[in-house]
């Protein structure tokens, strides 16, 4: 049995990919902002002094990067339903997003904090640097150095599992396929080009963090 490729239908609704992809960027990107901030505040408490600050950390940590995203997103899904909060698909999918991006940029940015030695921060302070001086010029910035090609690895990994929430309904690239998937039936066609497209939303991810990257650190260490 021989296959026909048709070709031409997803040519025909390149617009129709294209909105997916702006959606899927609009999706992780807002997911990513939000959680490094998180990740940010994590990795703070992993290192604090107090125990139940640690620990709760500790948890989330642990929960969000030992079960699978799919079964997080359902349980958000359906689970702020059960409690009175009803949330469009799209909003469920980036507060799904931000959790699971959040948690593992959080042991991302915490080996990188534990990387600066603790000689460079009593250095610093013996200078007459503040804490916060300390804090934005011996850690964040040689951490945030360190850690970039992590976390850039990591934010790429979180702009691709967004495809899953498609599952939800959530309206985005991979729900754009399925929708004409239904209609025409070309699966084989129809993937492919999501394929393609995401490899090329990875690339221009990665491109752009290597740039931002090289631009912020340089601009860092030229005020030091």
């Amino acid at each position: 049995m021989t296959y026909t490729f048709h070709w031409e239908v997803p040519l025909q609704n390149l617009p129709l990919f294209l909105w997916g992809a702006l959606a899927t960027l609009e999706i992780s990107g807002i997911a990513v902002l939000l959680g490094l901030l998180i990740a940010t505040c994590g990795a703070l408490a992993r290192l604090s002094k107090h125990r139940l600050l640690r620990g709760a950390a500790t948890v989330y940590v642990e929960v969000i990067r030992n079960t699978p995203f799919l079964v997080q997103l359902f349980y958000v899904y359906f689970g702020l339903v059960v409690v009175g909060i009803n949330l469009e698909a799209f909003s469920v999918a980036i507060l799904t997003l931000t959790i699971n991006c959040g948690a593992y940029c959080t042991e991302i940015i915490r080996a990188g904090i534990q990387s600066i030695h603790r000689g460079q921060t009593e250095a610093g302070l013996s200078l007459g640097m503040t804490q916060w001086q300390v804090f934005r010029y011996v850690i964040l910035m040689p951490t945030l150095r360190v850690v970039w090609p992590p976390l850039a690895s990591q934010f790429i990994a979180t702009m691709l599992g967004s495809s899953v929430v498609s599952q939800i309904s959530a309206e985005e690239l991979t729900y754009a396929g399925m929708f004409l998937e239904s209609r025409t039936f070309r699966t084989f066609e129809i993937f492919f080009a999501i394929a393609i497209l995401y490899f090329v939303m990875a690339r221009l991810f990665s491109f752009l963090f290597s740039l931002t990257g090289q631009k912020v650190f340089r601009e860092a260490w030229g005020q030091l």
